[in-house]
């Protein structure tokens, strides 16, 4: 039981450190969603609990890059089977295709995981089932060098969290906190009514 809004807040930071490093962490692949009101699955690659950021990695060509151009205010939903534990973050979201930042991860990614941005676009349409990857790298590792033209369609998107909604579900009775961050980046917390 969480008696503390400090402790929440700390169960929210662990949650979420754990998340970045951890790909069997619940919180590892939470529901993003762009103000057009569209979702999707993404991977949390990192977490800055000193910053309050969230990132990401996105293809240039994906729907959401325009989304977030046009209207930069996201929700992430992070949700634990286990504990029982919903953490709803709002936000705004920066794509970065240029940044050092990116450049650091592109260059941490292996060559199988940069495979994905030499393909077709996000949503392109087609005629048949298809991994919108060339034919020739279906099921293989490509080589630096034809990683090259793969590098634009790569970005990392930030989300810097401003909100989050904490809920706890207990057949004892559900407890909810909501914390809003201040201008100086202070949290300031309260219960809620689940």
């Amino acid at each position: 039981m969480f008696d503390a809004l400090d402790d929440v807040l700390e169960d929210c930071t662990n949650r979420l450190v754990r998340g970045a490093r951890d790909r069997k962490s619940p919180m590892h692949t939470p529901a993003v969603v762009t103000a057009d009101v569209d979702a999707r699955v993404m991977v949390l690659r990192a977490f800055d609990a000193a910053g309050w950021s969230l990132r990401f990695h996105t293809d240039t060509r994906a729907p959401k890059t325009a989304a977030i151009a046009a209207d930069p205010r996201v929700a992430v939903l992070f949700y634990d089977k286990g504990a029982k534990i919903q953490i709803r973050a709002r936000g705004t979201a920066r794509v970065l295709p240029d940044a050092p930042i990116t450049e650091e991860a592109w260059a941490q990614g292996t060559n199988f995981a940069r495979r994905c941005y030499l393909g077709a676009g996000p949503g392109t349409p087609s005629d048949a089932p298809t991994s919108g990857l060339p034919g020739a790298l279906e099921g293989v590792e490509p080589t630096d060098g034809q990683l090259v033209e793969a590098r634009p369609n790569f970005a990392v998107m930030m989300v810097d969290l401003v909100s989050l909604d904490w809920l706890h579900l207990a057949h004892t009775g559900h407890v909810r906190a909501g914390f809003e961050r201040a201008q100086d980046g202070a949290w300031q917390g309260r219960w809620l009514s689940p």
